[in-house]
C-alpha cells in the first residue's frame, strides 16, 4: 500500500511553530478521502479475480460484479460523493448519523424488514472496520482528546471515530449502488478494505500530531485485538432480529389459546384500585371474560365464522410454541445480563436471579411483558435495579433495609401467581414505603430546586441586562471597576428586582434607572460641568446601591472596596479645572487597579449564586479535589463514560462525585429547563448542585463519573437485542 499524503509531504517529521488545531487535523484527513476510496476500489476490482489469498474475498455474485465495474468506471463521481459525506460526518456530528444509534429492545415491534436488514448491514460494516483499526484507534483517541482540551480520553467525542467513515461509506454506496442485492454483496468487503486503509491513515495522523507537539492525554490503552462483547451463558441462542420483532409485535404470542382473552388489570384506570381493595375487581374481570367468551359461542361457529382450518391450527400451535421458547430465552438472557452487571451489588443480583422462574411463567401467559414498558413486572424490575444503584457497597447506611425490602418483595412474587396484578400490588406497596421514608428529603430537594430555578432565571435575565449595559457603556470613558460592577453585581440586582416584582413593573425600585446616573457620575468631564447634579444624586445613589446589593446577598466585604473607589472618582470631579495635559493624566488615572476590579465584579462566564443560595442547594464551584483511588472492580463500566455530557444527562442518572477525597454516589434529581443548573442527591438526602460549566470541568478532571443513566433493565433488554443482531451478523458473514 502506498504511503499517504501526510507522510509524502513530510509533515510527520517537520514540527511547526504552532500546534495544529482540531480543524487542521480534520482537514488533513479529508485531503486523504480520495486515497481511501482508491484503496477500496482497487481492492474490490481485485476481488473479481480468483486469488489464493485467504484474506481476499472473491465476489461471484453477478450483481456485485456489475456494481464494481460501474464504480470503477465512475470513480471520480464516487470519490466526490464519499468526500462530501465524510465532511458532513466529521463536522456534522451524531445528528447526521442518527440511524447508527445502538438497537433498542423496545423499538423492535415497530421495525420493518428493510430496517432490520439495514441494521445488520451497518453492524457488518462497523465490525469489519473496527477489527482493522482497534490497535491504532486508542492512540488517536488520546491525541484528539488532547486537541479538544480534555484531561482524560473521550473516545465518543473524536470526530475521526470509525462510525464517521462507516456513515460516509454506506451513504456513498447507497447513492451509487441503488440495488439492495448488489450493495449487500459489496458492503462487507468494501468495509474491510476501507478499514485497512483507515488503519494506515490513523497511524500517520497520530505520528503527525505527536511530531507537532501534541501529547496524548492519560495512558494509552491498546486493546490488542478486536473487542468482543461480554459473553454470557446464553450467548448462543436461536434469537434473531426478525424473530424478536415477531415476538414483540404479538405475532408469536406465547400466551395460552384462550380466545385471546388477556389479563389487562394493569391498564384499567387508577380509580379502579379502590375496587381491587374492596375485593370487587375479580368479579368485574370475570364478567368481562364471560362477555368475551360469548362472542365465540357454538352458534357463531355454526355460521362458519369460528371454524378453524386444521392446517392453520397446526401453524398457530407451532407459532405459539416458538413464541414460548423465544419468550423464555429473552427472559433468561435479560436476567443473565443483570446478573453480570457489577454496578448492582451481589445481594441485589442474587434476588434478581431468583426472579427468573416467575418472569418466565409470566412471559408465557402475558407477552405484554416484552412489548409494554409500563407493564407492572417491567416497572418492578426497573424500579428495583435503578434504586439499587444508590449503593456502591453493602456496608453503606440504608442498604440493609433496602435488601430486606427487596427480599420480601421477591418472596411475595415467588409464592404467588406471578401475574400482572400481583406485580402491580407489590410495586404500589414499595412506592408507598419509599414515599414515607423520603418525605422530608423530597421536601428539602423541592425547596432547593425552586431556589436553583430562581437563580437560573436571575442569571439568564442578568446576562441580557449585562448586554444592554455594555451598549450603554460604548464610547464612554468609564473606569473599569465601574464597568465590572455594572456588568456583574448590578445586572444581578436589577434582574432579581424584576423577578420579585409581582405586578410586572420593569423598575419599581429604581435600580435600572440608577445605571445611567452611575455612568454619568464617573465621566469626569461631564460631572465637572454640573457639580450641582452630582451633589444631588450621589447620596441617594450610594444608599440605593447598598439596598440593591443586599437584595442578592452580595458579600458585605466587597461593598467598601467599590464604594471607596467610587467616592475617589467623585472627589476628583470637585477639583479645579486643570491644564489639558493634567486632565489627560487624570482620565488615565481613573482606570482602577485590576485586583480591585476582580474583587468587585463577577465572572461573566460562570454561573453566580449568593452564599446562602449555594449553602441551601450544596452548590459546587471551583474545586481542587483530588481523584480518589479505587479498586479495579469498583471502576464503572467504561462504555457508560463515553456517551454522556452535561447537556445529554437525564434525571434519574447516577454518578460518582469526588468529594473530600472519596467517591460519593449521587442521583440527578433535577435539571433546570435550560440545562444550566443540575442538582444531585446523595445518601442521607444531601444536595449537590452545580452549573453546566462546573460539571464539564469536573468531568474533564475525572472528578465526576457516570455510573448509569438509571435505565438498567432497558439496557439489559437492549443487550438481548444486540445478541440477536450478533446472531444475524454471524449468519450473514458465514453465508458470504
Amino acid at each position: 500500500m502506498k504511503k499517504f499524503m501526510l507522510r509524502r509531504l513530510g509533515v510527520a517529521h517537520e514540527a511547526g511553530s504552532l500546534k495544529p488545531s482540531l480543524q487542521d487535523c480534520i482537514e488533513a484527513v479529508l485531503e486523504q478521502s480520495d486515497t481511501l476510496v482508491n484503496e477500496v476500489l482497487n481492492g474490490l476490482k481485485a476481488s473479481l479475480t480468483q486469488t489464493r489469498s485467504k484474506s481476499m474475498q472473491v465476489i461471484q455474485n453477478p450483481a456485485g460484479k456489475v456494481a464494481i465495474e460501474y464504480l470503477n468506471a465512475h470513480a471520480d463521481a464516487f470519490k466526490e460523493t464519499f468526500a462530501e459525506n465524510l465532511r458532513t460526518s466529521l463536522y456534522g456530528g451524531d445528528i447526521h448519523r442518527a440511524q447508527t444509534q445502538p438497537l433498542r429492545f423496545d423499538d423492535f415491534q415497530f421495525l420493518e424488514e428493510e430496517q432490520i436488514d439495514a441494521n445488520i448491514e451497518f453492524a457488518l460494516t462497523q465490525q469489519e472496520i473496527a477489527m482493522a483499526v482497534d490497535d491504532v484507534l486508542p492512540t488517536l483517541n488520546a491525541l484528539v482528546s488532547s486537541l479538544l482540551g480534555w484531561l482524560t480520553v473521550q473516545p465518543h467525542l473524536n470526530p475521526l471515530k470509525p462510525e464517521s467513515f462507516v456513515y460516509a461509506l454506506r451513504e456513498s454506496l447507497q447513492k451509487h449502488v441503488p440495488s439492495d442485492e448488489a450493495r449487500a454483496t459489496l458492503m462487507t468487503p468494501a468495509a474491510g478494505m476501507l478499514g485497512i486503509a483507515m488503519r494506515q491513515l490513523y497511524r500517520e495522523v497520530s505520528e503527525w500530531l505527536r511530531s507537532q507537539g501534541v501529547e496524548p492525554v492519560g495512558p494509552v490503552q491498546h486493546q490488542g485485538g478486536a473487542q468482543k462483547p461480554a459473553e454470557n451463558t446464553v450467548t448462543r441462542t436461536l434469537l434473531t432480529l426478525d424473530k424478536l420483532r415477531r415476538l414483540l409485535s404479538g405475532e408469536l404470542d406465547p400466551g395460552p389459546l384462550n380466545g385471546n382473552i388477556k389479563d389487562f388489570t394493569h391498564t384499567v384506570p387508577a380509580s379502579f384500585v379502590a375496587l381491587e381493595d374492596m375485593k370487587l375487581m375479580e368479579p368485574m374481570m370475570k364478567r368481562l371474560a364471560e362477555r368475551a367468551s360469548q362472542s365465540a359461542s357454538p352458534k357463531t361457529a355454526a355460521k362458519g365464522v369460528g371454524v378453524v382450518d386444521p392446517v392453520v391450527q397446526r401453524e398457530n400451535s407451532k407459532s405459539k410454541k416458538l413464541g414460548r421458547e423465544l419468550g423464555e430465552e429473552v427472559v433468561r438472557m435479560m436476567v443473565e445480563n443483570l446478573a453480570l452487571d457489577h454496578r448492582l451489588l451481589a445481594g441485589v443480583r442474587k434476588n434478581l436471579k431468583l426472579m427468573e422462574p416467575v418472569l418466565i411463567t409470566l412471559s408465557q401467559s402475558d407477552a405484554r411483558f416484552f412489548s409494554e414498558r409500563q407493564h407492572p413486572a417491567r416497572q418492578f424490575m426497573d424500579k428495583i435495579t435503578s434504586r439499587s444503584l444508590a449503593f456502591s457497597s453493602e456496608d453503606q447506611p440504608g442498604f440493609a433495609h433496602f435488601q430486606k425490602t427487596l427480599e420480601n418483595a421477591v418472596s411475595v412474587l415467588a409464592s404467588g401467581p406471578g401475574d400482572a396484578a400481583t406485580f402491580s400490588r407489590v410495586v404500589r406497596k414499595l412506592e408507598e414505603g419509599w414515599a414515607k421514608e423520603e418525605h422530608e428529603q423530597r421536601q428539602r430537594a423541592e425547596e432547593a430546586a425552586r431556589g436553583l430555578l430562581h437563580a437560573e432565571q436571575r442569571n439568564l435575565l442578568a446576562q441580557r441586562l449585562s448586554a444592554d449595559f455594555s451598549e450603554r457603556l460604548k464610547n464612554k470613558k468609564v473606569p473599569e471597576i465601574v464597568s465590572a460592577f455594572l456588568l456583574g453585581p448590578w445586572a444581578q440586582v436589577v434582574a432579581e428586582s424584576q423577578l420579585l416584582c409581582a405586578d410586572g413593573a420593569a423598575d419599581t425600585d429604581g435600580y435600572l434607572g440608577l445605571v445611567d446616573d452611575l455612568i454619568w457620575s464617573v465621566q469626569l468631564r461631564l460631572a465637572r460641568r454640573n457639580r450641582a447634579r452630582l451633589v444631588d444624586i450621589v447620596p441617594g445613589m450610594l444608599v440605593k446601591m447598598r439596598q440593591g446589593l443586599s437584595l442578592i446577598s452580595y458579600p458585605e466585604e466587597r461593598i467598601p472596596v467599590f464604594f471607596d473607589e467610587l467616592i475617589t472618582f467623585h472627589e476628583q470631579a470637585f477639583e479645579g479645572v486643570r491644564a489639558a495635559p493634567a486632565a489627560e493624566t487624570t482620565d488615565k488615572a481613573v482606570v482602577a487597579d485590576i485586583s480591585a476590579v476582580e474583587s468587585v465584579g463577577l465572572p461573566v462566564e460562570e454561573f453566580w449564586m449568593a452564599d446562602d443560595e449555594a449553602a441551601e442547594s450544596g452548590y459546587l464551584q471551583d474545586t481542587h479535589e483530588r481523584i480518589p483511588e479505587v479498586e479495579e472492580d469498583e471502576v464503572p463500566d467504561p462504555a457508560a463514560q463515553q456517551a454522556w455530557s452535561a447537556q445529554s444527562l437525564n434525571t434519574g442518572s447516577w454518578v460518582d462525585l469526588a468529594l473530600g477525597g472519596v467517591w460519593v454516589r449521587a442521583q440527578l434529581t433535577w435539571a433546570s429547563p435550560h440545562k444550566t443548573l443540575f442538582m444531585f442527591i446523595s445518601s442521607g438526602g444531601m444536595a449537590h448542585s452545580m452549573s453546566r460549566r462546573t460539571m464539564d470541568r469536573l468531568r474533564g478532571l475525572g472528578l465526576i463519573r457516570m455510573v448509569s443513566d438509571g435505565r438498567v433493565l432497558d439496557h439489559a433488554l437492549d443487550a438481548v437485542a444486540r445478541a440477536a443482531l450478533r446472531n444475524d451478523v454471524e449468519k450473514a458473514a458465514g453465508g458470504t
